[in-house]
């Protein structure tokens, strides 16, 4: 039997509100790309986030047992997240805030794949891979939607790449020592790797001028505290103790509430072909996250 509990009313709590937050990450990070590169953003922020989780860990007198840690697992984690944020600035660079949340939010997609193959607690379901087949559908509707320049073919690979980085992610937190440890500790792994290769990659990319405008300040407190550290806590603590599966039954949320947002905020332009396309991945993020719900439905419809 697995250990990990069914949702309740905390995980339906705690998935809103970081649903809420995340989406505002990409409209954020867009909107002041002028004044620092999304890369050397998500650099600073990951190393900040990585001092207020090491001085939380500090106040709880968190006790770590340093020879025992998952260093690899840690370093890997590390290394995906950073490439997941990578793959993501680069994107943003190139396609609109929209397009950027719905391909990252394929993450749930890459992650019930994954384990499918790694955990037989979390096998996919035949309304699952029906989910899979609409979001690919969906992907290679919106690859093909024109929208008079706003995005790009290769915006839309990097920031789906993002999405792969995160599922990977995903797994092998679930599937490694990573799972025993602290949701304080996974984060300090990630956000510290993300701080280093990213920044690495800023110098390297000739991405490092940073014009401390009001608007970039404040928007590094947010994705600093916010998204960094708090957010990042409550989805560790969370994947900790519920199902992976479940959890991403709400994460189909975060792209509807980006790519308003970016509509709102940006005044991004959302074509047919894009909302077409969008409709099939979200769609397809339900079949997957929700498929306990949806084949509850069709029995109780099958048996009336």
């Amino acid at each position: 039997m697995s250990r990990y509990k069914t949702i309740d009313r905390l995980a339906v709590a705690g998935m809103i509100t970081l649903c809420l937050i995340w989406s505002l990450q990409q409209p954020g990070l867009k909107a002041t790309a002028e004044d620092a590169s999304p890369i050397l953003q998500i650099a600073l922020r990951s190393g900040i986030g990585a001092g207020l989780v090491a001085l939380y860990m500090l106040l709880r007198k968190e006790k770590i047992q340093y020879a025992s840690l998952p260093w690899l697992a840690g370093a890997g984690a590390g290394v995906l997240f950073a490439l997941e944020y990578l793959f993501l600035g680069i994107g943003l660079r190139y396609t609109s805030a929209a397009h950027g949340v719905v391909f990252l939010y394929t993450a749930p997609l890459f992650a019930a794949v994954g384990l499918h193959f790694t955990l037989l607690s979390e096998r996919l379901t035949p309304v699952q891979w029906i989910g899979i087949v609409l979001a690919f559908i969906g992907v290679i509707v919106t690859f093909s939607a024109p929208d008079g320049g706003h995005s790009s073919l290769f915006g839309d690979l990097f920031c789906l790449l993002s999405g792969a980085s995160w599922g990977a992610t995903t797994v092998l937190v679930r599937t490694s020592r990573l799972a025993q440890v602290s949701a304080a500790q996974t984060t300090l792994f990630q956000l510290a790797g993300a701080f280093i290769v990213l920044l690495a990659a800023s110098f390297l990319l000739g991405q490092t001028r940073f014009n401390p405008t009001p608007l970039l300040l404040a928007n590094m407190v947010f994705q600093s505290v916010i998204v960094s550290f708090l957010s990042l806590l409550i989805w560790f603590a969370l994947l900790r103790r519920y199902q992976a599966s479940a959890l991403g039954a709400f994460s189909f949320v975060t792209p509807l509430l980006g790519v308003v947002f970016g509509a709102w905020l940006l005044n991004e332009k959302i074509n047919a072909g894009f909302l077409l396309g969008s409709v099939f991945v979200i769609g397809g993020i339900v079949c997957v996250s929700c498929n306990q719900w949806l084949e509850k439905i069709i029995t109780f419809h099958r048996r009336r």
